[in-house]
This record gives structure tokens, C-alpha cells and sequence, in this order.
């Protein structure tokens, strides 16, 4: 059975969503699933925006095939060929032989590349603001190089002010019947669970798509993931600016990296110290016991950061190694960041922390506190002293 949905008398949604995998590109739990937009768009020509993973290939035909009710499908438009979007372009191809396929060059070879066989000759390359028209609607195209393949391109329907922006404005989770964001409270957690961790180190890339998108008059917004934008969109772009900045917009998250509780025991009590001179929102993460996807998204969402950890081999904690590798291959800069270590007898964590981080434009709060096994009374004081610091960075 289909479940094409109408977006307006012209354009319909034609994608599905995924509830059984449990990670995406094998690695960011999904407990809420993923969609897979894809859109079509009738006119006196008719054009297919992106395909769907291989997941839903079936419902997704078959949500084509319903709209198109016998007319033959004239172009496809593939604005991003990673997998989950481009998996279908043989098949789609191979059923609507007729149908020209509109791309980037990147986005050819990177056809080619994925199917052996497939019609390149069917391929037309565009360029930096070229345009198709197909009737009434006229489509402009913009490339979007590393937001966040090289080969990315996003699609302005310049008619209705329609903005089809690849994998720009994506949010994991399936679509519940709703498809628009405005029918339920935006999950922006989410959201920007899904921008850390996939766009999170193109934020120049993402800020460059930005400028190009500022020129347009955008009424709406089709991602590849998630719900479309229809209301709201300047605290769509408002948040995608700050993120693309490595900005945060509230809190202060302490990441704690503890093996035997005495590390978290201080972090406890530092989180105390916070509450009591009124910073608000403090959260406190045993970073062993969650996904560092997660980990990640609060990164990006908090003005200022606690780095605690155990020393661990000369160095630091693995799980908070772990933590550190990720945070830098996603670019993770311009945020406040303050370091407690725990060492029995040669405490390193901090200096390693340090090490991993170096280049990253972080500003250090207050003086590292050095904990020996466990945290004591005599270590309230180095304790106070930087929940004073922390308080005062806040308040900046």
C-alpha cells in the first residue's frame, strides 16, 4: 500500500521511514528510527528529487508509481548520493528509462562508482546556479560542496520558494503521520544530535550554504531526514548558525570519565557548588554508560564544558580518549572548557586532555584541579575556586 502524502497540489511527498535499524551508517543509535524524504513534483515536465535507501526501496516505488498514475517521469534529481538517499537510482533509473538524471559532476562519478552498468549517458552535470524548468516551476541549482559530501548540490524551486536542501536540516527520528514540524513541538535534541555528528565539522561549509541560502526567498524547507519546515524557519537557520559556528546556546555540561566513583563523587559536589551560585541546567554525564553521539550534541549545545577523568595509563581514561578523538574530528572549538583530573600516584588525564585538544580554539577556565584517588575536604577550596571561575564564564 502507498503512503504518498501531498505537500501541495503539485508536489508530494514519496519517501518512507525506517523503525527497524538500529544504527545509522552503522554506528549513532536510532531508537525513535529515520526517514527517508524523497519528493516529486508534477508539472508539464516531472522531476523526482533524491531517492530512499534500500531499506524502503519497495514502498517508495510504490509511492512514486501512485503519484505519477502512468505519466512518465522526465528527471531525476539527485542532490546527494550517499546510500541512504542514492541506493534507488539504478532501480529508478532502470524502471524510467525515459528520465534524464540532473547532478553534479561529483554525483556522475560517484553513480558510476556505486552501480556497475548504470546509463551514464542518461546524466546531465549542472553547474553553480544553473536552472531546469519544467513548466511552471523552474528549479535553480546550488552546490553544497561537504555538507557533507563532496558531491552535494541542494535545489530551489524558485516558483514557490521551495528550498530541497539535501542533507541540510535533517533530524533522525521516523516520521509519526505528522510531516511537517509545526503539527509537533520540533525535537531539537535530536536535530542536533544528527548536525554534531554528521555536518558537525563542515560548519564552514554549512555557514558558506548559508550565505547562498540568504538570497533566496525560502517558504519552505524539504530535508532529506526528518520533518519538512513551513513555519519557523528563521529558528531553524538561527540554530544551524550557531552550531555551524561551534557556538552554544545554553548550559554547562561536566563530562565525567570515572572508574571507581571517586572522580564522579567530586563531579557531584562541583555540580552543587554550580547549582548553589545559580547556574542553571547543569548536567552531569558518567560518559562510560552513554553513546558518545549523544555526548557529542551536548558538546555543541553547552557554552561551557567540565573535563574530568581518571588518569589511565600515563594518560587519560579510554572512554574519555574516546570522547576527546570524537570531539575533535568533529572541529569542536570556540566553547569554554575547564579540566579535573584523578591520580593515585601520577596524575595525568589533564595534560593528555590538554594534548588531544590542542589547536582547537578552547578557552580554559579556572586552574585545573588535581585530585589524589579521591575527592576530599581539602580539595573543596581548588573545588570553589573553579565553580567561581565557571560561574563568572557563564555570566560572560
Amino acid at each position: 500500500m502507498h503512503n504518498a502524502r501531498m505537500i501541495r497540489e503539485d508536489l508530494y511527498y514519496v519517501g518512507a521511514s525506517d523503525r527497524r535499524l538500529n544504527l545509522f551508517e552503522n554506528v549513532y543509535p536510532i531508537p525513535m528510527g529515520v526517514s527517508y524524504n524523497s519528493y516529486l513534483l508534477l508539472d508539464e515536465k516531472t522531476a523526482l528529487l533524491d531517492t530512499c535507501d534500500r531499506s524502503v526501496e519497495g514502498v517508495f516505488m510504490e509511492n512514486v508509481a501512485h503519484v505519477l498514475k502512468g505519466r512518465s517521469l522526465d528527471y531525476l534529481i539527485v542532490n546527494h548520493m550517499e546510500p541512504d538517499h542514492g541506493a534507488t537510482v539504478l532501480a529508478v533509473m532502470e524502471k524510467y528509462p525515459q528520465a534524464q538524471v540532473i547532478c553534479t559532476a561529483g554525483a556522475a562519478k560517484m553513480i558510476g562508482q556505486f552501480f556497475d552498468g548504470a546509463p551514464l549517458g542518461r546524466i546531465r552535470m549542472v553547474k553553480e546556479g544553473e536552472k531546469l524548468c519544467l513548466g511552471k516551476h523552474t528549479l535553480a541549482f546550488y552546490t553544497a560542496p561537504m555538507v557533507h559530501w563532496p558531491e552535494v548540490m541542494v535545489t530551489y524551486d524558485e516558483t514557490e520558494g521551495t528550498l530541497f536542501s539535501a542533507d541540510a536540516f535533517g533530524t533522525f527520528g521516523a516520521l509519526n503521520g505528522d510531516l511537517y514540524a509545526d503539527e509537533d513541538k520540533p525535537d531539537f535534541g535530536e536535530m542536533r544530535r544528527y548536525y554534531a555528528n554528521i555536518v558537525g565539522k563542515y560548519g564552514v561549509q554549512v555557514q558558506n550554504l548559508m550565505k547562498k541560502a540568504a538570497k533566496l526567498d525560502i517558504r519552505m524547507i524539504c530535508p532529506l531526514h526528518g520533518p519538512i519546515w513551513r513555519q519557523d524557519l528563521d529558528k531553524l537557520l538561527g540554530k544551524y548558525d550557531l552550531w555551524s559556528r561551534w557556538e552554544g546556546e545554553e548550559g554547562l555540561v561536566i563530562f565525567c570519565a570515572s572508574i571507581y566513583g571517586g572522580t564522579m563523587n567530586a563531579m557531584e559536589r562541583l555540580a552543587s557548588m554550580l547549582s548553589e551560585r545559580g547556574v542553571k541546567g547543569v548536567k552531569l554525564y558518567d560518559i562510560s554508560a552513554q553513546d558518545k553521539s549523544f555526548l557529542v550534541s551536548e558538546a555543541f549545545r553547552c557554552k561551557a564544558a567540565v573535563l574530568a577523568s581518571a588518569s589511565y595509563n600515563a594518560g587519560v581514561f579510554v572512554a574519555m580518549e574516546d570522547f576527546l578523538h570524537d570531539l575533535k574530528a568533529h572541529d569542536f572549538k570556540n566553547h569554554r572548557v575547564a579540566y579535573v583530573e584523578n591520580g593515585s600516584w601520577a596524575p595525568s588525564a589533564a595534560k593528555t586532555m590538554k594534548a588531544i585538544l590542542e589547536g582547537q580554539a578552547l578557552e580554559t577556565v579556572g586552574e585545573t584541579v588535581t585530585l589524589r584517588s579521591a575527592a576530599h575536604e581539602k580539595d573543596a577550596a581548588a573545588l570553589e575556586a573553579l565553580a567561581d571561575a565557571l560561574c563568572a564564564a557563564m555570566k560572560e
